[in-house]
């Protein structure tokens, strides 16, 4: 496949950053706050194990105990470390249509926040330009989505949209080509991924992707599946055609 697509873009609808603080917690999603530098971290609250990471050098940290922590963080997976944080700061779809050659994910009402952070980290350790969101009936970047991604929500883009099939209408408009996984896809590795930009579609487990999701697909592509399971997760998925796709977005 090679681009041909009449260029015009239009804004897509993203979310704007919520008000008010937001809670991270675990050592890997508190210390990729610390790093990426997107918000700010007004507080970190630490057990006096957690204290001693040496990335919290120079961090005014508040040493509780592990209840303390727990409180705070709303879940006992805080691994010792919770922060007061800014709010997330959700890109603009538009602009990530805009990047040189993006790779984008687009998620259709995956709600799981596992399986969305999971997602996330694979698309930031792949390369990919950003995440999109569906604005209703997926999972956000939440506390928990920020646990599950590792930290990888503070340095990849964000986006949320208001319809995902006109997003993905755009993004063909703007001359990137659109894959989405379906079993009924030809083979992962068939297509020629070439040099334009991408945006690769996972859909939700158990339902796929919908009716008008799928008919806005340039093509659907498909795993093997060589084993007895029927289906992989979609993170794992996600994963192994992140990996395929990327060679051809350097």
């Amino acid at each position: 496949m090679s681009p041909g697509r009449p260029v015009r873009r239009r804004a897509a609808g993203s979310r704007p950053p919520s008000d008010g603080p937001a809670v991270i917690y675990g050592r890997n999603p508190v210390h990729e706050a610390l790093r990426a530098r997107r918000r700010p971290v007004h507080r970190v609250w630490a057990t006096p194990g957690a204290a001693k990471e040496p990335w919290l050098a120079g961090v005014s940290v508040h040493v509780v105990d592990g209840e303390e922590v727990a409180r705070r963080a709303g879940s006992d997976a805080h691994q010792g470390l919770v922060a007061e944080a800014g709010p997330y700061p959700y890109a603009d779809a538009a602009q990530l249509l805009r990047a040189p050659r993006p790779l984008l994910v687009a998620l259709d009402e995956v709600q799981d926040p596992q399986n969305v952070g999971a997602i996330a980290r694979s698309a930031e350790c792949a390369g990919a330009t950003g995440l999109v969101l569906p604005r209703h009936r997926s999972a956000e970047v939440t506390p928990a989505v920020c646990k599950a991604s590792a930290g990888a929500v503070e340095h990849l883009p964000v986006a949320t949209v208001r319809n995902l099939a006109d997003f993905l209408s755009e993004a063909k408009q703007a001359g990137l080509w659109v894959y989405g996984a379906d079993a009924a896809g030809v083979p992962y590795d068939r297509p020629d991924y070439g040099d334009a930009g991408t945006v690769l579609v996972m859909g939700a487990e158990g339902r796929g992707l919908r009716p008008r999701v799928r008919s806005s697909c340039d093509a659907l592509v498909a795993l093997p599946l060589r084993g007895r399971m029927e289906s992989l997760n979609v993170s794992a998925a996600a994963a192994v055609l992140l990996y395929a796709i990327s060679p051809a977005h350097p």
